[in-house]
Order: structure tokens, then sequence, then C-alpha cells
């Protein structure tokens, strides 16, 4: 295992690090990847190696790489982003960035692990998300780990010709303990 942070039954979290940065820039600017993005343009390298190292220096905002503990494989990201520390809350992002780390559970290892660490560990009292209403499979594994739908944000996101709803979804911190 390389430097884990957060470790699991088959997954680790560990800190994002340079030699992510060309798979990173993979996931992001993946067609099949880019509609469930909250970006449009395409990332070049010295904007997506910013974004990492940014996330070793701010308190604010952190990403973990999500990798397999079988053949120690970096399979995607998972971030609390935002962290507020008067109103102990933060925004959850993940992006699983290899297809055939898809649908195997490893994204709701990983979201257990990192919303565990952000009631736990850093005292958060809300953390909320944002999906998109036609990503159903994203919908249907936030709920499972505990977040419940609170809100749509109507029309929200134009994709493909169309309007798209944006749905807000949140987990407290007693959910959490209580689960």
């Amino acid at each position: 295992m390389d430097c884990p942070f957060l470790v699991g039954e088959r997954l680790y979290l560990r800190p994002l690090d340079e030699v992510d940065l060309d798979r990173c820039m993979r996931w992001v600017n993946d067609p099949e990847l880019l509609p469930f993005l909250m970006r449009r343009t395409p990332m070049n390298r010295s904007a997506e190696r910013e974004w990492l190292l940014q996330q070793g220096r701010s308190e604010a905002n952190f990403s973990l790489a999500i990798v397999l503990k079988d053949g120690d494989r970096h399979i995607g990201n998972a971030g609390l982003h935002g962290i507020h520390p008067f109103n102990r809350s933060a925004e959850f992002g993940i992006l699983i960035g290899e297809a055939d780390g898809r649908g195997r559970g490893h994204g709701t290892e990983a979201a257990r692990l990192l919303i565990d660490h952000g009631f736990r560990e850093l005292g958060l009292h809300r953390i909320q998300l944002h999906v998109y209403a036609f990503n159903e499979r994203a919908r249907r594994a936030y709920e499972k780990v505990g977040f419940r739908a609170e809100g749509t944000e109507r029309e929200a996101y134009y994709r493909n010709g169309r309007f798209h709803d944006v749905i807000v979804m949140s987990i407290l911190e007693s959910e959490w303990e209580a689960s």
C-alpha cells in the first residue's frame, strides 16, 4: 500500500500525488464521464496539475485517490470540498474513473470511509452533494450510503440541447450515527 490515509475492506484512500496527473486528466476529459461532471470544457495538463497540487494545500478542500488493495490500482477520486468550519458542513464528490471499477461497490465503500472521516474526525454536522436528475445510478448509490434528497434545482443544468434538474442531497451527523 502506498501511503494509505483511510483503509477499508477492499480499498484505501490516499492523498493524490503528481504521479496521478495523467490518469486524472484522462478521466476528466473522458467523453463518457464528462456529462456527469460539473465541468464542460477539457482540462489541460497545467490546469489539472494546479488542481491536483491545490488539493494537498487546502484545509477547505481535499480529494483522495481511491485505490484497490488488490493490485494497488488507482480507480477514482473522492473528496470533501468547501469545508465550512463555522457551519461544520462540506460538499461530497466522487468519481470512479476506471470503467471496470464501476458497479462493483467501490464508490459506496469509498464514500462510507470519507463520510465517516468527515463526521468523526473533522467534526462535520452536514455533508451535501449535487447530482443530476438523469444520473439515477449515482442517486441510488448516494441513497445506499444514507444521503436523502432535500430539494431540486429546477432545470439548472444545460446539456445536449436541454435543461436538466439538479438534485440536492445531504446527510446529517445524527443520521450517519444512527445507521
